[in-house]
């Protein structure tokens, strides 16, 4: 857990040196068909929190999603954003039923990710990085995951690739494949409704998903 540690110490750092100007809490929820990531369905229609701190580039935050199925997931992350468009970031990711305590490597309940993303026009670029092994958590660490997109004017498409926990045999390979749209939905003159709906095919598990949204 060292790199852990080391990576905080960073982060600390860079909140230091954010002007305290522009400070905010935010909050809002997403509800969503199916949850979906990184082309594996974790669950059915969920809601999906988020609680976040803001700062300067610096953000902090929670996001968690609970499945009317029973599946739960609460996830912590922290991370900073460049003017340049480089973002750097950290997620722990964590399955409530298990010890929120535990960090061993048998049965440990939090897997930890670094996060990289670069951003320029409508092109995006995102890698990430499991730190450790953490049995309650399906990783065996090392585990990657990249992505690729792009927005244009009414659409975005995407192209991930990963091994580890993201594919059944732990081999790299393409895993999220897609393409997704969103329009604001009219109630009234005042109020309006953010949808977007997703389609996603896991070349590798076979499984074609249709995910629709609202965030409110």
């Amino acid at each position: 857990m060292k790199k852990v540690k080391v990576f905080a110490i960073v982060f600390i750092a860079l909140v230091a040196t954010t002007s305290v100007k522009a400070q905010e809490f935010s909050v809002n929820a997403d509800i969503v068909s199916s949850y979906v990531w990184r082309g594996v369905q974790y669950s059915g229609a969920s809601i999906q929190p988020t609680l976040q701190f803001s700062t300067g580039g610096f953000s902090i935050g929670s996001w968690g999603s609970a499945g009317f199925d029973g599946f739960l997931e609460m996830d912590l992350y922290a991370k900073y954003a460049f003017d340049f468009g480089l973002t750097v970031g950290l997620t722990d990711y964590y399955y409530p039923g298990t010890d929120y305590f535990d960090n061993s490597t048998a049965t440990g309940a939090h897997g930890y990710e670094v996060n990289l993303g670069y951003a320029t026009g409508g092109l995006s670029i995102g890698a990430n990085y499991i730190l450790n092994e953490a049995g309650g958590a399906a990783t065996a660490g090392g585990d990657k995951y990249f992505e690729l997109g792009y927005a244009f004017n009414k659409f975005s498409i995407f192209a991930g690739a990963g091994d580890g926990w993201h594919t059944p045999t732990g081999d790299f390979d393409f895993v999220n494949l897609g393409i997704s749209s969103s329009k604001e939905i009219k109630v009234s003159d005042t109020f309006s409704i953010p949808v977007k709906v997703t389609a996603i095919l896991n070349p590798t598990t076979e499984q074609f998903f249709l995910v629709a949204g609202i965030t409110l």
